[in-house]
């Protein structure tokens, strides 16, 4: 496999165009820690935009910095955290999961868009994307907003390349808004719901005035162990119910207090604070119960988006069904789902499943025997299939770019 690792974004763009003048799709990777992500890709040269690692500005107090793509997040989250700053949306680490020795680049970060469990009070990476510098499929460089946070009309590129996994160009530099870390961090915790229940105390603490940032169920386990990062908190598999709060340590104590008071009819909640709350929600936005190196290392992991009030009975039917283990996350909006190997990964009941209530599903961990024969991401509508098809062609007309990777039926 022929590896091109780029200095900067000439040459990137002298990469794309030779691409397109000999007809050979390109792999783009970082550090290639979400590689088992998607489908094989048709291709033997890889982009590798690695050495593009530099800080190119930050600055603190204008909540703003401005990175190349190929920077390491692990790197960049130690910079924010020595200012006290942070990316609001908790980016995944999918290296617990994937079973990758390495946490990734920021452009791969923003190119998968996964959120973590904050997401429902800050938003998702692509709300956190103020600008871009990429090179499209046609081998030309491009810029797509600024250093500033403004409303704009037209086409917001930007949320266009979150959550694009590569297909629409290669970003060579992005600037993204930081914030500031909560003073406090307060943490309640419910045991022994069973999942409807914990739908309802979830639903009844998001719609509360106490501004919830987490909300996340763990069911009832035989697969969990204490080594899952929760210590003693879910000792022996109980089941477990969280929620999280953030602020200035008054405030954070004064909500947990009233919180705990509203879910008094779902049971006495005890309260986690500071390092061990961080701790806690760091093993849920990681999904580190299903760990590539715990005891469902080797079952295939679904990523299931559902509206909340759904989120209970799919959940407990998908497991009921497959013998899986699952958690829920964003007060029950966004499910993860281990369940037993099998050659198709479940994906007809899943599939099943999520349609049934407007949601959908990506297969995020597979053995590539797996992904070869199951859509990894979730089939779209004729209409949006066609509209997707139009937008792609219109950055990367000769699917150059990470060709494959989306679809099984992809340009060949």
């Amino acid at each position: 496999m022929d590896t091109l690792k780029v200095r900067d974004a000439k040459d990137v763009e002298e990469v794309v165009r030779a691409a397109i003048a000999n007809e050979q799709p390109l792999e783009i990777i970082g550090h290639g820690s979400k590689r088992g992500i998607g489908h094989a890709m048709a291709t033997n040269a890889v982009l590798d935009l690695s050495a593009l690692n530099a800080v190119t500005s930050y600055e603190p107090n204008e909540l703003i910095i401005t990175l190349q793509a190929g920077a390491p997040l692990g790197d960049v989250l130690s910079l924010i955290d020595a200012k006290n700053q942070q990316f609001a949306f908790e980016p995944i680490n999918t290296a617990p999961l994937l079973g990758t020795p390495v946490s990734g680049t920021i452009a791969g970060m923003i190119a998968a868009g996964l959120a973590g469990p904050r997401r429902i009070r800050a938003g998702g990476a692509r709300d956190h994307l103020l600008g871009a510098h990429a090179v499209s499929g046609f081998g030309d460089s491009f810029k797509t907003g600024g250093k500033v946070v403004k409303n704009v009309t037209g086409y917001d590129l930007c949320k266009l390349l979150a959550g694009s996994w590569g297909t629409l160009s290669v970003m060579t530099e992005v600037t993204l808004k930081v914030m500031p870390k909560p003073e406090a961090e307060r943490t309640l915790l419910l045991s022994g719901l069973d999942d409807a229940a914990a739908n309802k105390a979830m639903t009844a603490a998001l719609g509360s005035p106490f501004d919830v940032s987490g909300a996340a169920h763990l069911p009832k386990s035989a697969f969990r162990a204490k080594t899952d990062g929760l210590g003693d908190l879910a000792g022996q598999g109980e089941a477990l119910t969280v929620l999280r709060l953030e602020g200035i340590t008054a405030s954070a104590a004064h909500r947990a207090g009233s919180l705990r008071e509203l879910l008094a009819p779902f049971g006495t909640a005890t309260l986690v604070e500071d390092a061990a709350s961080a701790a806690l929600w760091a093993t849920i936005r990681d999904v580190l119960p299903f760990a590539a190196s715990g005891a469902l290392g080797a079952w295939p992991v679904w990523r299931i988006v559902c509206p909340p009030a759904s989120g209970a009975a799919l959940g407990t039917q998908l497991a009921r069904e497959t013998g899986g283990d699952v958690i829920y996350d964003w007060g029950g909006g966004l499910i993860w789902a281990a369940l037993p190997p099998k050659g198709d990964a479940h994906a007809p009941a899943v599939r099943m499943r999520a349609n049934a209530v407007g949601g959908h599903a990506t297969l995020i961990r597979a053995a590539e025997d797996v992904r070869r024969d199951v859509d990894v991401f979730h089939p779209q509508a004729p209409g949006i299939t066609a509209l997707s098809e139009r937008v792609r062609a219109s950055f990367d007309p000769k699917a150059v770019l990470n060709r494959g990777r989306l679809s099984r039926g992809a340009v060949a």
